[in-house]
């Protein structure tokens, strides 16, 4: 069976510039054979504020929307974030989806792509830690796309040749983890 990844575009504002970054992964992701890559956009499925009784790790949420979004994140091996950085931290809307889960998220492999003024770097150092206590096993590897020298006139996304390479090396240890997580995620 061909491992599964999703590719999170984690911001849901309008005119951002998150779409572009998670379309330029896609495309390099999906020239390779060794898994199957899905663009999941977090803007697609409406998430309000988590409103569910229970936290998840207690049991499965029972609104419509936390069952959409549970189907959708359960069933990939591992995850590619997407993630801008705003005011030193990952944004609302993605730190909302991974508390809208618990079990969906557990024993997979999680890598970042940030983008913001210094990269996203500590956005994605915020998302480690919280990914971690989901059971996520993130990777060492990370792309951090600068507003300065990866968009041109600071808007459009025109990544540095040497952005290719460490991708390269986000996916290949997303896939590499998400296959040696895989006896956890059967038993």
């Amino acid at each position: 069976m061909t491992m599964r990844i999703a590719i999170i575009i984690g911001s849901t504002r309008p005119g951002r510039n998150g779409l572009a970054v998670a379309q330029w992964v896609h495309g390099l992701a999906t020239q390779r054979t060794s898994a199957e890559y899905e663009l999941v956009d977090i803007a697609d499925y409406n998430l309000p504020l988590f409103d569910e009784a229970v936290p998840p790790a207690m049991g499965p949420g029972t609104k419509e929307h936390t069952k959409r979004w549970a189907a959708k994140i359960a069933s990939f091996d591992g995850y590619v974030f997407v993630t801008p950085e705003y005011n030193h931290g990952p944004n609302a809307a993605l730190k909302n989806a991974l508390d809208f889960l618990f079990k969906e998220w557990c024993n997979k492999s999680a890598g970042f792509v940030g983008y913001g003024g210094t990269g996203a770097v500590r956005s994605v150092d915020m998302l480690r830690m919280i990914c971690s206590n989901l059971e996520l096993a993130d990777v060492r590897a990370q792309v951090s796309l600068t507003f300065a020298a990866d968009f041109e006139k600071f808007t459009t996304f025109k990544p540095l040749p040497h952005q290719e390479k460490t991708l390269a090396q986000v996916l290949d240890q997303v896939e590499s983890w998400a296959k040696a997580l895989k006896p956890l995620r059967q038993g």
